[in-house]
């Protein structure tokens, strides 16, 4: 078997190359400037760390160009985008950019705007829509009505659960704002009175409503049902 020496020997025998490198990776500088060609470059030990080499400071190099390139052009937009607003609002020359912000402002000025119609519109709708069904019940009880009224003329619902009843139902229309139109004695009025005969009076100057025959309603303003009437006149 081939003796190889003592490997120890071996591994403790100094490496030392050569550093060609034409910038100094402590300085930064070209070597060149510093020391003529013909001097030999310094050894430089070898050791467990590595080696930067060429290709990795001009990559380091690079990314820091890059990423100053940028910060720069970032720094550009934001100057750009300021000196347009300044512009626009500054002075009142033509700006392509300003012109197409100015648009771009009156389109969205003009969807708010339809949005807020059209928010209203259905809000508006909805509250007729609401106002129709509401009414349509009323219009559908008015016959029970006109029946408890009647019964209370002919002293049926004077006590009794049936009276209670009949009261409960009429509070709980009223807060639909459904009202009577029963009043006599006052001017007629066309808009809610309905004349079905005519009396003769002394005791009147005007057109007046002498007796109620079928009792009228309306909900707020709107009239529902005009009130059937005995109409007084003067003689």
């Amino acid at each position: 078997m081939p003796h190889h020496g003592n490997e120890e020997e071996h591994q403790s025998e100094p490496v030392s190359f050569s550093d060609n490198r034409k910038i100094d990776p402590e300085t930064g500088k070209v070597r060149g400037q510093q020391k003529d060609a013909g001097d030999p470059a310094p050894e430089t030990p070898v050791t467990g760390e590595p080696v930067a080499g060429p290709d990795a400071l001009d990559g380091e190099v690079l990314d820091a160009e890059s990423s100053t390139t940028r910060d720069e052009a970032d720094g550009d937009a934001l100057a750009q985008a300021e000196a347009i607003l300044n512009e626009a609002s500054v002075d009142g020359e033509s700006n392509p950019a300003v012109d197409v912000v100015a648009e771009l402002r009156d389109d969205l000025l003009r969807l708010q705007a339809e949005y807020v119609n059209y928010r209203r519109r259905v809000e508006r709708d909805r509250d007729v829509a609401r106002d129709q069904a509401v009414i349509g019940v009323l219009n559908s009880v008015m016959p029970v009505l006109d029946d408890i009224d009647a019964a209370r003329q002919h002293g049926d619902l004077a006590e009794g659960p049936f009276a209670a009843i009949a009261a409960k139902l009429e509070n709980v229309l009223k807060a639909y704002e459904l009202t009577r139109i029963d009043e006599t004695g006052v001017a007629f009025d066309p808009n809610i009175h309905e004349a079905l005969m005519q009396q003769p009076s002394a005791d009147v100057t005007t057109d007046s409503v002498n007796q109620i025959l079928r009792a009228g309603y309306r909900k707020g303003e709107r009239v529902l049902r005009a009130a059937q009437v005995i109409v007084a006149v003067p003689e």
